[in-house]
């Protein structure tokens, strides 16, 4: 079992995940209950402080730190034998906290917790710093495509989805994504692809072009000839690429 209580910016705190964990909880049901209590606690805030921890694959994950009196709040609705022992032992540990809390702090302790702050202050900035980098990069990506041939955004955009699905479960994923992005366009542009497509088919039928160049017309085709669908499309895929966490830098054309 990890500790129950723990220090956080010099409060005694514990987590949505510990509770989950020592009540025997769904995570995604301890969020939902401390959320519930957003509406009817004036205080909110002042008792709960949402954050992000790493799951067991890096990922973030919405988490909570909760203080004693969050954790009375939110453990008022667990029953049973069990969940009273854990509300005592939580009790306890937040008793033992806070009593260090109160007890004079070393001049070691001090420059430990001044160094910290400083560190966090310092990584904060270069978080900051790398988000900013991350997005003029990601804008200049999307400058450089509209930039490209039809043939060489293609290719770009197809890079990417492939990205995306093979992060996402395989290359099988693809078609899915790619269907996303066209969901996408069309909320977005106001527009019917599959109109378009059927427009452009008959139109090519009219002037002679062959029935099996005409039936493999696709929807990026009809995409291809609105150069505002294009710019909406290109930057639908750069959403998807910051949303599934796919870098495009280094994607070839």
């Amino acid at each position: 079992m990890n500790q129950l209580v723990i220090m956080h910016d010099q409060q005694a705190v514990t987590t949505s995940l510990q509770v989950a964990e020592d009540f025997g909880k769904r995570h995604d049901n301890v969020l939902r209950d401390i959320e519930g209590l957003k509406e009817d606690v004036l205080n909110f805030e002042e008792m709960f402080f949402q954050t992000e921890t790493p799951d067991a694959y890096g990922r973030p994950r919405k988490t909570y730190f909760m203080n004693r009196d969050g954790f009375t709040l939110l453990a008022m609705g667990f029953n049973g034998k069990e969940a009273i022992l854990f509300k005592l032992k939580y009790i306890e540990a937040f008793n033992q906290m806070e009593k260090q809390l109160t007890q004079p702090l070393s001049p070691l302790e001090i420059m430990q917790m001044q160094i910290k702050q400083l560190v966090e202050q310092e990584k904060r900035m270069n978080e900051q710093d790398n988000r900013i980098e991350k997005i003029e990069t990601e804008q200049q990506n999307i400058t450089e495509i509209i930039g490209l041939s039809i043939v060489e955004w293609r290719k770009k955009v197809t890079n990417v989805l492939n990205r995306i699905a093979k992060n996402n479960g395989g290359y099988q994923m693809y078609q899915e994504i790619r269907n996303e992005s066209y969901k996408m366009l069309e909320e977005r542009a106001k527009c019917k692809l599959n109109i378009r497509v059927t427009n452009k088919q008959k139109v090519m039928a009219l002037n002679g072009v062959p029935k099996s160049t005409v039936n493999k017309v696709s929807k990026l085709d009809a995409i291809s000839e609105d150069a505002r669908l294009t710019e909406i499309y290109l930057a639908i895929v750069k959403e998807l690429a910051i949303k599934y966490r796919v870098s495009i830098t280094d994607l070839e054309v």
